[in-house]
C-alpha cells in the first residue's frame, strides 16, 4: 500500500503515453490502452530488471475501470431519450432477438466443431455472443455517431443482450457450478432484469417534471454530487438484482436526457468519462496473461471469423427489419463486433467450474483481437461498405431487369 499512489500515477502516465502514440498514428486509442495494460500487468515479464507489474494497485485500478464503464454508458444514455427508445421498442426487440439467435447459434456450432464437451460449448457460445458495451459506447462517442439513425438499434441490442445475459448466466452457472439449474430461478432472473429496466424507463419518464425541479441547484459542486449519487445508487442496485451495473448507468442517462438539465450534466460528466474510461481499457489489459495466449491462437482466430460473419449478417437483417438503409444496417454489425467484459465473465465462470484450461487464453486472445478490430471496423465502415454497396446495387438492378424481361411461353 505504501507505493499505491506512485503505481497509479505511473499507470496514468502510461495511459497518457498510449494516447499520445495513438493520436500520432491516427488510430483508435482503445487497443493501445489494452496493450500497455498487458505489458505491465501482474502476468507480464520484468523489463530490464525493472518490475513494472502493477500487483499491489491492480484491484484499485480495476475498480476505477468499473467506474469508467459507468460513465461511458451514462454519457451514451444522455445522448438519447427514453421517448426515442420506447418508440423503437418493437424493432429493437426483433433486432435483438435476431442478433442473439444468429451469434449464439454460430458460437454453439463453433464450439461443437472444436469437439469441446457440452459445458465448454455453452461457455464458448456465451463468450462469442455478447458484445462489449464499454467499447461500443467509447467508439460511438469518439466517432460522434450518437445521433446516427442506427445508434438507437445499437443501444437497444446492448440492452437486449443484458436480459439474455441475466438468463444465460443463471442457466450456465447452474450447469457448470452445481450440475443443475432451476427453471423457476432462471425465469425469475429474466423477469426481474426485464421488469427493472422497464420500471426505470417508464417511471423515470413520468418523473421528469420532478427531476427538473430537484436539479435546479445553483452550486455546480452540489449539482454534481446529486447526479453522481443517483448514478451510482441505481447502477449499484441494478447489480444486486443481477442486471449489469453498466446497464443501470445507461438507464439513468436515458432518463436524465429527458430533463432540461441534460446539457449541464453532459458538460460536467465529460472529463470523468474520458479519464475513467481510459483506465477501464488499461485495467482490462491488466487481466490478460500474454504468455498463455499461444496455445489458443487458431481457436481464437476461427472464433473471430465466425463472429465477424455473424455480426454483419445480424446487423444487416436487424437494420432491414427496422427500416434502416443498407449503410446504417452495416454500421450496426460493424459497431457491435467488439467483445470485452462480458466475455471475460463467462471465461471466469469456466475457470470457477474447473472446465478445460484452454477457455481462459482463448477468451483473452479472442477479446483482444476483437477489441482491436472492433473500433477499426467501425471507423472504416464507409470504406468497407462501399464495395458491398456496389454488389447490392448490381443485384437489385439484375433482379429488376429479370422481372421486367418478357417471360418465354
Amino acid at each position: 500500500m505504501d507505493h499505491t499512489v506512485f503505481e497509479v500515477g505511473v499507470a496514468i502516465g502510461l495511459i497518457a503515453l498510449a494516447g499520445l502514440i495513438s493520436a500520432k498514428l491516427r488510430f483508435s486509442v482503445i487497443p493501445f490502452y489494452i496493450l500497455v495494460g498487458m505489458a505491465v500487468g501482474p502476468h507480464a515479464i520484468q523489463w530490464w530488471h525493472i518490475d513494472l507489474r502493477f500487483i499491489e494497485s491492480a484491484p484499485l485500478i480495476e475498480f476505477m475501470g468499473r467506474i469508467g464503464v459507468l460513465f461511458l454508458l451514462f454519457y451514451l444514455g444522455l445522448e438519447f431519450s427514453v421517448g426515442r427508445l420506447i418508440k423503437s421498442g418493437r424493432s429493437i426487440a426483433v433486432g435483438g432477438t435476431i442478433y442473439i439467435l444468429i451469434n449464439f447459434t454460430l458460437g454453439f456450432l463453433f464450439g461443437w466443431a472444436m469437439q469441446l464437451p457440452i459445458q465448454e460449448i455453452l461457455i464458448v457460445a456465451g463468450i462469442t455472443t455478447i458484445s462489449s458495451s464499454a467499447i461500443v459506447a467509447k467508439v460511438l462517442v469518439d466517432l460522434k455517431r450518437t445521433a446516427n439513425s442506427e445508434t438507437e438499434m445499437i443501444l437497444g441490442i446492448i440492452m437486449f443482450e443484458d436480459v439474455f445475459l441475466a438468463v444465460y448466466i443463471s442457466i450456465v452457472s447452474g450447469l457448470v457450478l452445481s450440475g443443475s439449474s432451476s427453471f423457476g430461478g432462471v425465469a425469475l432472473s429474466a423477469a426481474i432484469a426485464l421488469g427493472f429496466m422497464l420500471f426505470i424507463l417508464v417511471v423515470g419518464r413520468k418523473c421528469v417534471p420532478l427531476l427538473n425541479r430537484l436539479l435546479r441547484i445553483r452550486s455546480n459542486e452540489l449539482f454534481m454530487l446529486v447526479v453522481f449519487a443517483g448514478l451510482f445508487i441505481v447502477a449499484g442496485f441494478s447489480e444486486t438484482i443481477h442486471v449489469a451495473e453498466a446497464i443501470g448507468a445507461l438507464l439513468v442517462g436515458l432518463v436524465l436526457a429527458e430533463t432540461e438539465h441534460m446539457k449541464r450534466i453532459e458538460h460536467i460528466i465529460l472529463p470523468f468519462r474520458d479519464f475513467f474510461g481510459a483506465i477501464f481499457f488499461f485495467s482490462f489489459g491488466l487481466t490478460i496473461d500474454p504468455l498463455s495466449l499461444g496455445g489458443a491462437v487458431w481457436m481464437s482466430l476461427g472464433a473471430v471469423v465466425v463472429t465477424l460473419f455473424g455480426n454483419f449478417v445480424a446487423g444487416m437483417w436487424a437494420g432491414r427489419v427496422a427500416g434502416l438503409s443498407p449503410k446504417a444496417s452495416a454500421n450496426i454489425g460493424l459497431t457491435i463486433v467488439a467483445r470485452g467484459e462480458f466475455s471475460i465473465i463467462m471465461a471466469n465462470l469456466a475457470k470457477a467450474g474447473g472446465l478445460l484450461p484452454i477457455i481462459q487464453p482463448f477468451a483473452a486472445l479472442y477479446v483482444l483481437i476483437l477489441a482491436v478490430l472492433g473500433p477499426l471496423l467501425t471507423k472504416e465502415s464507409k470504406a468497407i461498405f462501399g464495395p458491398l454497396d456496389r454488389v447490392f446495387k448490381f443485384t437489385r438492378s439484375y433482379n429488376k431487369r429479370k422481372q421486367a424481361a418478357p417471360q418465354e411461353p
